[in-house]
Formats: structure tokens, sequence, C-alpha cells
């Protein structure tokens, strides 16, 4: 079995959980004997197109048959159109769980106990992207609490190990197609290293969805672009 080295996702929804199920408000369920926490995620968006009102002539007709069943193609997987055809990234689709997301191009998929998804740089193990999703009663992201709150709680007592000193940066709510989602940067330091990392919660399809991504922070600058490409590539649909 793969393993991230030197990365605090190791931990992520294992040795931390069980604090978190005993000290925090947010739902916890258990599975094969470890604790869980529970995330959702988001819904696609669609653009709008417009062809000319001028009555078309022969010409026109020709090619308004050829472009109009793309045009109809587009608006209805705009962003997933625009998401999978997206240069130096791959997509990937969990059709059993519901979620997409992107991740950059030379990431290998890897396999972690308790966690659903994996891809990490084989030269810089900080730069990884995980999922987890956990079953949960809870409709919305906003019943449990506000971004703030449950990123503080996640990353100190989930994202991170209780050894590294945590920072929130920020912590905001966005809404596509009427889902809320939870986007928030942190960092984690540790007496070797500080990884700068992004995580996106939300919930949908009976299920607490999370992922988290990151660098170490020396190369964050380098990195930070890719990184808001993925999690804001991360998007629920119902299945």
């Amino acid at each position: 079995m793969a393993s991230l080295q030197n990365s605090p996702t190791k931990t992520l929804f294992l040795d931390s959980l069980p604090q978190l199920q005993k000290h925090s408000t947010l739902p916890c369920f258990r599975r094969g004997g470890i604790s869980f926490l529970v995330k959702d995620a988001q819904a696609a968006t669609s653009s709008t197109g417009s062809l000319s009102q001028e009555r078309p002539g022969r010409r026109q007709m020709l090619a308004v048959g050829t472009v109009a069943p793309w045009v109809v193609i587009f608006n209805q997987n705009s962003k997933s159109f625009a998401a999978e055809t997206k240069k130096g990234f791959l997509p990937v689709t969990d059709k059993k769980d519901g979620y997409e997301f992107l991740y950059p191009f030379g990431w290998q998929e890897v396999v972690i106990e308790g966690q659903d998804k994996v891809f990490k740089d084989v030269i810089e193990p900080l730069e990884n992207v995980s999922v987890n999703v956990i079953p949960t009663s809870k409709l919305d992201i906003r019943d449990i609490g506000p971004p703030q709150e449950i990123a503080e709680t996640l990353i100190k007592r989930v994202l991170a190990p209780p050894s590294q000193k945590t920072k929130l940066i920020e912590a905001v709510q966005h809404d596509v197609d009427g889902k809320a989602y939870y986007t928030f940067e942190f960092t984690a330091q540790a007496p070797n290293y500080t990884r700068h990392a992004l995580s996106t919660v939300s919930i949908g399809n009976g299920k607490f969805y999370t992922l988290t991504t990151g660098a170490n922070e020396r190369r964050w600058e380098k990195m930070k672009d890719k990184l808001h490409t993925v999690v804001d590539s991360f998007k629920i649909f119902n299945v």
C-alpha cells in the first residue's frame, strides 16, 4: 500500500477524529472501528449562448445546423466541459459517490487508509489532493455551523496532527446552483516543514465531502494557482 510521506493528510479522519467526536459538535460516524467525519460537495453551473435573431439564409441555416447541437451540449455541461479540457490538469469523476475534480498532470494516485481518493506528486509529497466521503443525516453544510467555525474545528482536530501549529487564513462560503460550499485556506507548521493548504467541504447525496490540497510553504507561490484550480473544480452531483 502506498502512503503519503511527511504529510498531515495521513492522519486525516484517522488519529484525530476520535478527538473531534469527543470535543466537537461536528457529526461523526464510526466505520470499521474508526471514527470518521461527514462532508459534501457542489453542483454544476451552466452558461447561456445565443444565436443571431436575423433570418438566416441557406448558408446560415447550414452553419446553425452544425453549431446548434454543440451549443446545447456545452450549455448543459459547461463547467464539466471546461474542467475536463483545462490544460495541465486531468479530471476525476466518481459516479458512485457523486463528485468530480481536477488534479495536476503528473500527480499519481496512491492508496491511503480512510481516504476515498488521493493523488500526489512523487517528488514533492506535500503536494497532493485527498477526498473523503462520509454518510451524514445533515442536508446542508450550513446546518453544522458557519464557515470559520467549521474550518477551525476541522483544521485543529482533523486536517492536521495535534502536534502541529495551525493557522486559519480565510474561510468563505460560495453557492453553486443553490448548493453551499465552505472553502478555507490554512497553514500547518511541523518541526521541519510548513504545509500551506486549501480545503472545501459541502453536503449532498446524504454525504459529507471533504477535499484538501496543499504544498510545502516554500513552494506555495509557485503552486497556489494550481491548487486553487483543484479546489475550485470540486463539485458534487446527484447520484
